[in-house]
């Protein structure tokens, strides 16, 4: 069985209109509440999030704007994370970076005081040097595994849909409708990417574990709508 496959972007596309039915940005539909879903972001307030290793939400850089949990390019403020730890979940949310923009969302951290763990990865890959390496550019694995060649990436100023899912140690990341990434955590493959990779020195690196989900400051403007989450059940 192989870890990082990929599926025709068509059949990805209905799988994905299956689980999360269209909705006004940051409300829940009724189908959703029915199953489970939570919004992360109520798209008024801060209500669930603070800095890393604070216990309050940064004074600066961060503020919702617009409906949008908005990061003002410069401005400081650091990578904001949930106050719960989740196990095994589907997130899904909208985001959209300013032209040159960078930052990522984080999850599976080994340590819950630094911003070290799998990055969901969301780039200008046009507007920024990091496009040049695939394993860098928008829904890739963070510097481990390269997204699908055939995802359909918005571009900077236009909102991308992004969808993970983490069910047991199988990881599925998605953008726009299709899937760009999937991979078996712990797997031997995995681990020998991580031994390769920029993590190789972390302690317990790709290994499975409960963790808060992190939206980075990578310096740069970026805008989050629409966090929703389910938990699954453990396995």
């Amino acid at each position: 069985m192989t870890h990082f496959s990929y599926l025709p972007s068509a059949v990805l596309v209905l799988a994905l209109s299956c689980c999360v039915t269209a909705a006004e940005p940051n409300k829940l539909t009724a189908e959703e509440s029915a199953t489970g879903w939570k919004a992360l972001f109520d798209g008024e307030t801060t209500a669930g999030w603070v800095g890393i290793g604070s216990t309050t939400f940064p004074a600066k850089g961060w503020s919702v704007k617009e409906g949008a949990l908005h990061h003002e390019a410069g401005a400081g403020g650091g990578d904001i994370v949930t106050e719960k730890t989740y196990l095994n979940f589907e997130l899904v949310w909208e985001w959209r970076l300013a032209k040159g923009g960078n930052s990522g969302v984080k999850y599976n951290l080994p340590n819950p005081a630094k911003a070290v763990g799998f990055e969901y990865q969301m780039l200008d890959d046009l507007g920024h040097s990091d496009g040049a390496k695939a394993s860098h550019q928008t829904a890739a694995l963070y510097d481990l595994i390269e997204p699908a060649p055939d995802r359909k990436t918005k571009p900077a100023g236009e909102w991308n849909q992004s969808r993970l899912l983490v069910d047991g140690n199988h990881v599925e990341q998605w953008l726009n409708g299709s899937r760009t990434v999937v991979f078996e955590i712990g797997s031997p493959e995995l681990l020998e990417r991580v031994a390769k990779s920029k993590y190789s020195k972390t302690k317990d690196f790709g290994l499975k574990t409960a963790s808060l989900i992190l939206i980075q400051d990578h310096g740069g403007e970026l805008d989050v709508r629409s966090a929703k989450l389910r938990e699954l059940p453990a396995k």
